[in-house]
């Protein structure tokens, strides 16, 4: 047997099932065999293989152990000549292999082979080569100096800024998203060391073959799609965590104790300096905006009470110094707090979600000081001016922020996207359909087509003007076809176009899934080793105290709630379900056919997920297990909160 290649999954069943078909057509004419080791995965990812995948040796394993012991898994039992390690959430050209495999045989010397790859907006992943990370290549990298002077033979080794991109190149570091190996490398210079859970398993491996006397070759004649290397959660605190301990743990296999040291103290404290500065930077972009909302609101009472005092009263000092100084600043926390809970300041603005805030948190006050004691109530008269002065006063900001121009702040309203699927008439027929199913602001959709045929739109064109068709129209997403063009192509499109600003997903005929690096089938991490199950002990204690209290708080408000819940009797029923345990406040979506028996148990839900958007459309089931799925794995308090407020008038169904 030639050929082996090893997939390592855990939960991305969509991206799984695009790299497995680009995966066969590229294995048509060797002969080969292919592995899906399955990490325990609750998306039914490995019901998919067994259904649309029979040849694939799938196992599957009854926890999370890791990338590197997954890999060690189907290692130990493969019988071909070469073996590749590949990460799921990639697409692979048709000839790739071939091409791969013919430079291996004309160079026996090399041991390991890594390509070329882009991420899902065509855009070059410098991790395609990498420099061994020796203390001071460390230092440069984590310190900035290597994007500072990215060309540089010096500051630049981490990536080997100064090498061509388009030339075969011996590098020392081979990423382990796509890593082509002898097998007989594997059998002299050992498995995939386990000791790393997560990242660190490729510097490892790479360093031990050129330790053999073997080289490790950047290939860049085939390109391959990287989604992962565009991933948010690259820049998390988490991220760089689990990374540079990877990091740690080799310098300390490889390195003499001494400089071992000193680079597990320079990467400790680049965690603790990026990890500030990211703390630094996600509290100023948080915060910046309710200080400014709160100040403002502050200093309209300031400049309002001795006025309305002299007024009403004809006098100063009316109004004990604490008003201001205690009392005021609990309205303004709750008004900004219904604010942020009721996507006051989700981009774009909203001003229809500001003042309904507004107006909630407002009610809320008005019914908490009916119940304050006399000597405690000094105005409703000023609340009502703190409405209307916070109304005021907030969306002039906005408007402001809007006028300015300020990134995200603009008041109008969300744009429609321009969206062109390249693909046959059938194809662009059945993608239509399922973009109306995502919930998708469609704006015009371009077609455009491989062939000379006609079009299925007015707007239409041909796959040679596609980036002129891009650029003139203003296309915001191109969907490629998979059914009438290759992953050559496609890949080649992109890579061609990265200079335009426009998003890539990619339709797979063999399924319902369109992929792309802000796909909403992006569900999780290929290893997201901070999957939050709901089913977690601390999580389900969370969330029946939530329950709890917030069944008592709608019971104390609920004069107030009657005015925005539909049906008021079913509010009552279901809030005394939730405090008899019989129901939660959010729960799954449940619908025909929809398959939770892989997901944690919970209560059937006054609420569900989707509930969060507006839309009445029709949800479609492989959308609804994934939204179940999502909400599953990375449960959070604050999500059922936003669901609450968001379907609040549902609170009664």
């Amino acid at each position: 047997m030639i050929l082996t290649v090893i997939i390592v999954n855990y939960n991305v069943q969509h991206f799984l099932e695009q790299c497995l078909n680009s995966v066969q057509k590229a294995c048509l004419s060797i002969d080969s065999e292919i592995f899906v080791v399955d990490n325990n995965s609750v998306d039914a990812s490995t019901s998919m293989v067994k259904e649309k995948f029979s040849d694939v040796q799938l196992i599957e394993n009854t926890k999370n152990v890791g990338f590197s012991k997954a890999n060690n898994q189907a290692i130990k039992k493969a019988k071909g000549k070469y073996v590749l390690l590949l990460n799921p959430d990639t697409i692979v050209e048709e000839d790739t292999f071939e091409k791969i495999i013919e430079h291996l045989d004309k160079n026996h010397e090399v041991g390991a082979v890594g390509v070329k790859m882009i991420d899902g907006n065509g855009k070059f992943l410098p991790e395609s080569k990498r420099s061994l990370p020796t203390p001071s290549v460390a230092f440069y990298k984590i310190s900035g100096f290597s994007k500072l002077f990215p060309r540089s033979k010096i500051f630049a080794k981490y990536h080997l800024g100064y090498l061509d991109n388009n030339e075969i190149h011996e590098v020392d570091i081979l990423s382990g998203a796509f890593m082509f190996l002898r097998k007989k490398t594997i059998d002299q210079v050992g498995l995939l060391d386990e000791d790393y859970f997560m990242y660190g398993e490729d510097i490892d491996m790479s360093y031990r073959i050129k330790l053999a006397g073997y080289k490790n070759v950047y290939f860049p004649k085939t390109t391959i799609i990287h989604y992962k290397g565009e991933s948010t959660k690259k820049g998390s605190i988490n991220y760089l965590k689990v990374f540079y301990n990877a990091m740690i743990i080799f310098a300390r296999k490889h390195f003499s104790k001494k400089n071992a040291s000193i680079f597990s103290f320079l990467i400790n404290l680049a965690i603790y300096f990026r990890a500030s500065i990211a703390i630094f930077n996600l509290a100023i972009k948080n915060t910046i905006l309710p200080i400014f909302d709160a100040t403002s609101i502050f200093i309209g009472y300031k400049i309002a009470i001795p006025l309305w005092e002299n007024y009403k009263f004809s006098e100063n000092g009316v109004y004990p110094k604490e008003f201001l100084s205690y009392v005021v600043p609990s309205y303004i926390a709750l008004w900004i707090s219904f604010l942020y809970f009721n996507k006051g300041y989700k981009k774009p603005i909203s001003l229809k979600n500001i003042i309904r805030s507004l107006i909630i948190g407002t009610l809320f006050i008005l019914l908490f000081y009916s119940l304050l004691n006399e000597e405690m109530r000094f105005s409703r008269i000023l609340i009502i001016f703190g409405f209307v002065w916070s109304s005021i006063s907030i969306v002039l900001i906005r408007i402001i922020f809007h006028f300015l121009k300020i990134d995200g702040y603009s008041l109008n309203s969300v744009k429609k996207k321009k969206i062109a699927i390249v693909g046959e008439n059938d194809e662009f027929e059945r993608i239509t359909l399922m973009l109306k199913q995502f919930e998708y602001k469609l704006g015009d959709i371009w077609h455009i087509s491989l062939s000379k045929k006609s079009f299925s739109s007015e707007f239409s064109g041909s796959i040679e003007n596609i980036s002129d068709i891009t650029t003139l129209n203003n296309i915001d997403e191109i969907i490629f076809c998979t059914k009438y063009i290759s992953s050559q192509k496609i890949i080649d499109i992109m890579h061609k176009m990265a200079h335009i600003n426009v998003n890539y997903k990619i339709a797979s005929h063999e399924s319902f899934s369109i992929i792309g690096s802000d796909s909403i089938d992006s569900v999780n991490e290929l290893m997201d080793i901070s999957n939050n199950s709901i089913g977690k002990v601390a999580n389900v204690r969370k969330k029946r105290i939530f329950d709890i209290l917030f069944s008592a708080i709608l019971l104390i408000i609920s004069p107030a709630a009657l005015f925005f819940v539909k049906n008021t009797k079913g509010l009552f029923i279901n809030i005394s379900k939730v405090l008899s345990g019989k129901m939660t406040m959010v729960g799954y979506l449940l619908a025909k056919n929809v398959d939770i028996s892989n997901l944690p148990s919970i209560k059937n839900g006054v609420l569900n997920p989707s509930d969060y958007f507006s839309s009445k459309k029709i949800i479609s089931k492989e959308v609804a297990e994934r939204i179940n799925l999502q909400y599953s794995n990375n449960y959070q308090i604050v999500k059922d909160i936003y669901i609450i407020f968001r379907a609040f008038k549902k609170l009664g169904n």
